[in-house]
């Protein structure tokens, strides 16, 4: 049915908005004289939807891990890490370098390395480990590397002499933008503490027992010292760290990078310094004790990203995005290609779990004992690792 409209309220309506209606899109419309006496029509704001107070309903936190409503079926194990204070940008191009991918082959073309191939174009991170540039350094922000499990930290120089004014270091657990680090590597400055004088040879000075007044300024200088140098990010010889610090980034050598403790969430303990001076002895990750020598450097602090280990890829095209091809089990073989393989059902033959070459695993030891142990074993180590009920002690505890 058509709708009749009066014609009245329609000729009032054209006569009021006459200049409204000669207008066109190429030419601007001259304004009547009263127009600006004219009561204004009320103002119609259009309400914005309010920002949700709380998250996705299709997102939940877990146990400080991110997780998703199951709409897909690539999404229903995924457990995400949630790094908020990481930076979304590129890293510095200056600071990395190319990464050629060899897919597990080595110069022949032969495969040396299994189940490796494929995976998204990276660019290695170029992570200073010495830490030979001394004075402060400006902790600009905390990005994601793509080549190892911690995160790492863009650091800032403001000595303007200084030869490397930006360098990437590993981030430890709570360092932040805006932190300041400092690398004593080299020793001590002098004035850095009034009466403290460094001794690198790291040897311990008798005391005179008898004079109270220089014992107890030495004590003092000490402690002002490690409240001043004893802080995250901060690099210091073993023999300046005083025992049950916790440290990460040990170098095996005065003047080497870093060798031990660098995955994320893994830390070690000072122990003790040997009357000696020239060792100094730290408890490891996996429990072992060993002696490093005390001028060999180390960074205060644990590890960064210590949830690593909590994630859950999801589905196996997240692996193949990390270069990780599939990988074949040994009972899935026939007999010409494994030990595991051939026969009828699951079985491997009644035999000790062994690599596809016929070497024994699980269980096989790859290193020589202590020094307890093998004459030529390590003598380094104060105490092995735990193993077996001691490790699961250990880990009750």
């Amino acid at each position: 049915m058509l709708r009749l409209v009066p014609a009245r309220p329609l000729v009032q309506l054209c006569s009021l908005e006459n200049y409204l209606l000669s207008r066109t899109y190429a030419t601007a419309s001259k304004l009547p004289k009263n127009f600006s006496k004219r009561t204004p029509p009320p103002i119609t704001t259009t309400t914005t939807k309010p920002k949700r107070k709380t998250q996705s309903p299709l997102v939940k936190v877990v146990d400080g891990f991110k997780k998703f409503k199951p709409i897909t079926p690539g999404i229903r194990h995924v457990r995400m890490l949630i790094n908020p204070h990481l930076w979304k940008g590129k890293p510095v191009r200056d600071l990395t370098q190319a990464l050629r991918k060899k897919g597990g082959r080595n110069n022949t073309g032969r495969v040396t390395v299994r189940s490796r191939g494929g995976g998204h174009k990276r660019r290695l991170r170029v992570v200073d480990f010495h830490r030979q540039e001394p004075g402060p350094h400006d902790v600009v922000r905390i990005e994601y590397d793509p080549n190892r499990s911690a995160h790492i930290a863009l650091l800032r120089s403001r000595s303007k002499k200084a030869s490397q004014p930006w360098s990437y270091i590993l981030a430890c657990e709570g360092l932040r933008a805006g932190d300041v680090v400092t690398s004593y590597r080299n020793g001590i400055p002098n004035g850095l503490v009034d009466g403290y004088v460094d001794d690198p040879k790291g040897g311990r000075k008798p005391v005179d027992e008898d004079n109270n007044e220089a014992t107890s300024e030495a004590a003092l200088s000490l402690g002002i010292l490690r409240s001043l140098t004893i802080k995250l990010g901060n690099v210091l010889p073993l023999r300046l760290i005083p025992p049950g610090t916790v440290i990460h980034n040990l170098s095996l050598d005065p003047n080497g990078p870093a060798r031990l403790v660098r995955s994320a969430g893994t830390f070690a303990t000072m122990v003790l310094h040997e009357e000696q001076g020239e060792y100094s002895q730290v408890r490891l990750q996996s429990g072992e004790i060993r002696r490093i020598r005390s001028d060999c450097c180390a960074t205060i602090g644990k590890v960064s990203n210590g949830d690593w280990k909590g994630r859950m890829l999801g589905k196996a095209g997240r692996s193949r995005w990390l270069g990780r091809r599939p990988h074949v089990r040994g009972v899935a073989m026939n007999a010409k290609d494994h030990p595991h393989g051939g026969g009828r059902g699951k079985s491997k033959g009644n035999r000790h779990p062994a690599s596809p070459w016929g070497l024994n695993a699980k269980g096989k030891r790859t290193r020589k004992p202590g020094p307890r142990g093998h004459k030529t074993g390590n003598k380094f180590v104060i105490r092995e690792r735990p193993r077996g009920r001691k490790k699961i002690a250990l880990i009750v505890k």
